[in-house]
């Protein structure tokens, strides 16, 4: 149809190269470029929006902003679409990322420019307006720009590979030419790939089996450990451009060797002849991640059985997002949690304050709830042949999955929350990344943002308000007897699990005793002794110090300790934790009592100057004890929380070579002359989500250091940054720590999130959860492994959760 308002095309400009434009998803919810009605592009902002009558989120975006003209963009996939697996790395590879796969290549777009001043309803299609050259180099613009989920992705992965000071350095030892012969196999053994050619001395060895991905007996580290020569090349990744895979022993990374070609020609290879013979280690490290699959059998080797319906939706594996999903699942199963992002989303995405969708915490949380609860997306993934677009009107109470009797199980696709992961990450130094995280400290995190947000919005009903309890702190002096009470505001209760060895497997791997969860809790609340200033009695004395529940939360998560630091890196022990057989656990005993009558208080600690805060004399005595000075161990609690001694000492073995490490604690308002932070500081931390009240409080509390300021952002989640409110050593008055000491207090299991691998941040994370659903034939545990949803079967229940790494009980 003609269009009145073409000339008003003018006026749009095509996105920047920096600017997100959403053509594959909404950004309300998950309905995509893959179903029926594709979706809607607006031309002005980019955003991208469903045309669903219900949802209607187009519309409504055009009612709220004004922008009149949108590209709607549907696609299907090419019946040929394959990829070509040997296709040549880019000259150079200097940072590990992913490259972008065009959607020309595989697949096949119709587009189609809308006016909404025509047809306000469901806008107008303009056939021909493409014939007009400045509306054809828009549709063009948003067509080959990079998708939102693609960029951020691409963003998320990348990691700048340097030289280092071995590889600048590097002295060669004149060995002459290395015949073709020489250069056929390993110095050690027979192997004729995966192979690292020593830059130093010409030695050919083996890689390691899981850095060369073909199989490997660690020769080539043999050598470094016998000669110390740190720089090898790995021989199939050489190209005529002169790249390679190059690994430095000493650095224990992949680095950059800008002599390359000069190094290789000591031994007669000369990189102009070279072809590309295997996989380089960006290649393999990014197909691992995207592509790694995982067995989904029971204990008699039978597939486990598929459902589908509402709460039964999968979350796509972004690369590393297991950490990520496994939370998610697992909290959104909460009835707080749907209650409160499930119903009223309706009511917000109409009156959202936010530009933009992708920009809002509450519309991405409100749009992954839609996608998880809803079942909207919780069907069969389509077979090949049949249909290339997804079952988007299928109706999930009519999918029977226990009548299934397919030999091969039909997962589902799944939902990708590239979007709410790129907006819940956006400057955090871990989880904007695609690396594998700690589930346990993303939990944490994620409260934290829906609370700063909701404190931000006012809103009344905050879910995060289940997880929240007080642990009561007592500490006696082992002199005077005297005692000091406080209780710490808590989520998570992080339990010691004792390790004992009781021999080792056919594989030579350690083997553990089981564990009762009881006796972790026994731990966790258990006296121990320490040293203390005690202010009463003036000097060093012995103290015993003593944790116990001050009130118990209505969901309580158990965050079972089994890692310990090897050369600082976190390894993994899987200890047996045992349950009760009917996962029902009971926590009186671990009440508090707080102050007795019979008992007095300790005096106010002396030890903090008059413009410092009280320090949490229990961690400071921890740390202290440990050998950092008292001034380190002040700085790391100030930046950390004031609270937790862990925290605490990861901040200080990071900030370790912070040149003011030493220098005297400056405190806001402590000096007159202190300077006020900079407009771009309180922009760069405003742009996180921070307001600019606490953007500037941050600044000031770590004098003007951005990156600790961050830190401590995250460690106050509460504090909303008063400018005006000045720091007092008296301690704070507070709400109360949440939770309720009324007893009983029981608790049922509800869930656990287990955790395969040598660390928190390798390996893969999946979530058992107990749901009652008729589409899972009652109460049944379901396992959530990324997209895949499935019934689980009662052995590998009862294995898993010994192993489990975070276990969540509701209070019953």
């Amino acid at each position: 149809m003609s269009c009145p308002h073409l000339g008003e095309f003018k006026q749009l400009q095509p996105p920047r190269l920096s600017q997100s434009v959403h053509r594959e998803e909404c950004t309300q919810c998950f309905d995509n470029q893959d179903q029926p009605l594709g979706v809607d592009v607006c031309l002005t902002c980019f955003t991208g929006a469903c045309l669903d009558r219900d949802r209607h989120h187009m519309r409504t975006h055009v009612s709220r902003t004004g922008h009149s003209f949108t590209l709607n963009v549907k696609r299907k996939l090419r019946p040929s679409a394959n990829r070509t697996e040997d296709e040549e790395p880019p000259a150079k590879i200097t940072k590990l990322a992913i490259i972008e796969d065009r959607d020309e290549d595989k697949f096949e777009h119709r587009t189609v420019v809308k006016c909404w001043k025509c047809n306000p309803e469901t806008g107008a299609e303009l056939a021909d307006a493409t014939s007009d050259s400045h509306v054809k180099s828009l549709v063009d613009g948003v067509m080959h720009s990079l998708s939102s989920a693609r960029q951020s992705e691409v963003k998320a992965w990348e990691e700048e590979i340097t030289p280092c000071e071995h590889t600048l350095t590097l002295e060669q030892l004149a060995t002459g030419h290395i015949s073709p012969s020489g250069l056929a196999h390993c110095n050690k053994c027979d192997l004729k790939e995966n192979l690292w050619l020593c830059l130093t001395c010409g030695s050919l060895g083996c890689g390691r089996q899981q850095f060369g991905g073909l199989g490997g007996n660690g020769h080539g580290l043999q050598h470094f450990e016998e000669t110390r020569h740190p720089v090898s090349v790995k021989l199939g990744t050489i190209t005529p451009e002169g790249n390679a895979d190059i690994y430095c022993y000493i650095c224990n990374d992949a680095k950059l060797d800008p002599e390359l070609a000069t190094h290789l020609s000591t031994f007669g290879i000369n990189v102009q002849t070279q072809t590309k013979t295997e996989k380089s280690m960006t290649e393999l490290q990014i197909e691992h991640n995207l592509k790694f699959d995982f067995s989904l059998t029971g204990e008699d080797g039978k597939a486990l059985e598929p459902v589908f319906g509402p709460g039964l939706t999968g979350l796509a594996n972004l690369g590393n997002s297991c950490y990520m999903a496994s939370v998610l699942q697992t909290v959104f199963s909460l009835p707080a949690f749907y209650e409160r992002y499930l119903s009223p989303a309706q009511e917000h995405w109409e009156s959202c304050h936010e530009a933009l969708p992708a920009e809002c915490i509450e519309c991405q949380v409100y749009k992954l709830a839609d996608g998880l609860l809803s079942g909207r997306y919780s069907h069969p993934r389509p077979v090949p042949g049949n249909s290339s677009a997804p079952q988007a009107q299928a109706d999930p109470k009519a999918i029977n999955p226990l009548a299934h009797d397919s030999p091969t199980p039909v997962f589902q696709d799944g939902v990708r929350p590239s979007m709410f992961k790129a907006l819940i990450g956006k400057g955090h130094e871990e989880f904007s990344t695609m690396r594998q995280q700690d589930s346990e400290e993303f939990f944490t995190y994620f409260l934290n943002v829906l609370r700063r947000h909701s404190k931000k919005t006012g809103r009344v009903r905050d879910p995060t308000e289940v997880f929240k309890f007080g642990m009561e702190q007592r500490l006696q002096c082992g002199d005077c007897k005297r005692v000091r009470y406080r209780v710490d505001e808590a989520d998570v209760a992080s339990v010691p699990v004792p390790k004992r060895e009781k021999g080792t497997d056919q594989e030579g791997k350690t083997i553990f005793e089981d564990v009762a969860l009881k006796e972790c809790l026994d731990i966790l609340t258990g006296v121990e002794a320490l040293e203390y200033t005690c202010p009463s009695c003036e000097k060093r004395v012995i103290a015993t110090k003593q944790s116990k529940f001050a009130t118990f939360p209505d969901v309580l998560v158990i965050h079972a300790k089994k890692f310990q630091l090897v050369n600082w890196v976190p390894a993994k022990l899987d200890i047996p934790v045992i349950l009760p057989e009917d996962d029902i656990i009971q926590l009186d005993e671990y009440l508090g009592t707080g102050l007795q009558a019979n008992e007095v208080a300790l005096p106010e600690d002396k030890i903090a100057a008059p413009d410092l805060p009280q320090f949490n004399e229990v961690a400071m005595a921890q740390l202290e004890a440990m050998g950092f000075p008292t001034i380190r161990c002040q700085k790391a609690l100030l930046a950390t929380g004031n609270e937790d001694p862990n925290a605490a000492m990861e901040w200080l073995f990071q900030h370790m070579e912070d040149p003011d490490i030493d220098a005297p604690i400056q405190l806001a308002g402590s000096t007159p002359s202190a300077a006020e932070p900079s407009a771009e500081q309180v922009n760069m931390l405003a742009d996180m989500g921070f307001t600019t009240a606490q953007a500037k409080k941050a600044l000031r509390e770590t004098g003007g250091d951005a990156e600790r300021a961050v830190d401590w952002l995250f460690s106050h989640p509460d504090d909303m940054g008063e400018e005006s409110a000045p720091i007092s050593s008296a301690p704070a008055e507070q709400a109360g720590p949440g939770g309720s000491s009324t007893l009983p207090a029981r608790y049922r299991l509800k869930a656990f999130i287990s955790h395969k691998g040598p660390s928190v941040h390798s390996g893969h994370y999946v979530a058992h959860i107990r749901i009652d659903n008729p589409n899972v034939g009652g109460e049944a545990w379901v396992l959530f492994n990324d997209e895949k949803v499935v019934k689980a079967d009662a052995e590998s229940v009862r294995d898993l959760k010994k192993l489990a790494y975070l276990y969540v009980f509701e209070r019953i």
